[in-house]
């Protein structure tokens, strides 16, 4: 999505400075902010197509600029953390951030991060393609069936469900909690165990579980449905 609007928002200049210099070298339009107030008034003003948002900001924190946005829009988010925040990296994730990427980082990673955000937030206003192809594995949404190298595979009615809602959401990291709740809901006593399960089962059938490539996990996190290269 070349052209699209991006807001890096991080109070530390020298991180600021490359990430706008490297979108805008990519032929995106950069916007820059060091706070989250400033971060605010940049999104309602300038509504960017994305944004980058570290969590550690001065003001208002990262979390709480994440928390009001979700509020009234659905611009599509990557955070910036440090290692060490998986509580944070959780917290923005179920509160509707896109994807995140740990300081230190590569700018390569984020850039392909700040793509498949982009890729998501422009699916929200357009139909979803109601057939998934993936390698040998194609997931026809309208039928609810799937098969691999052309054979029916059988998936009972959770695996499905569960494959359906990291398909639609591809390449974007799906927390837990976030499969927890859409699958048994949110008052659901199901266990991480359980949804562990299912994710194994789904990998036997339609995966190397050994070496995944299509069903991803992000250890401590949650899984992705991923489109190899």
């Amino acid at each position: 999505m070349i052209g699209a609007r991006v807001l890096v928002v991080d109070d530390e200049p020298s991180i600021v400075r490359a990430v706008a210099a490297n979108l805008r070298a990519r032929g995106y339009e950069a916007l820059t902010a060091a706070s989250g107030k400033a971060a605010l008034t940049v999104i309602e003003t300038q509504q960017p197509d994305c944004i980058v948002l570290d969590l550690g900001l001065p003001d208002v924190g990262g979390l709480e600029v994440l928390r009001r946005l979700r509020a009234w829009a659905t611009t599509p988010v990557v955070i910036l953390t440090a290692v060490d925040d998986e509580w944070k990296k959780a917290t923005a994730l179920d509160l509707g951030a896109d994807d995140y990427v740990t300081k230190p980082f590569a700018m390569t990673e984020l850039l392909a991060r700040i793509r498949g955000a982009l890729r998501h937030g422009q699916s929200q206003g357009l139909d979803r393609p109601r057939t998934i192809e993936v390698g040998p594995v194609c997931i026809d949404l309208d039928a609810g069936l799937v098969t691999r190298w052309g054979q029916p595979v059988r998936l009972t009615r959770t695996e499905y469900r569960l494959l359906e809602i990291l398909a639609t959401n591809e390449g974007r990291l799906c927390t837990s909690r976030f499969l927890s709740e859409h699958l048994w809901g949110a008052r659901s006593e199901q266990k991480g165990r359980c949804l562990r399960d299912h994710m194994a089962s789904l990998r036997r059938k339609l995966d190397d579980p050994s070496v995944p490539e299509l069903l991803v996990t992000e250890p401590g996190m949650g899984y992705r449905f991923v489109i190899p290269t």
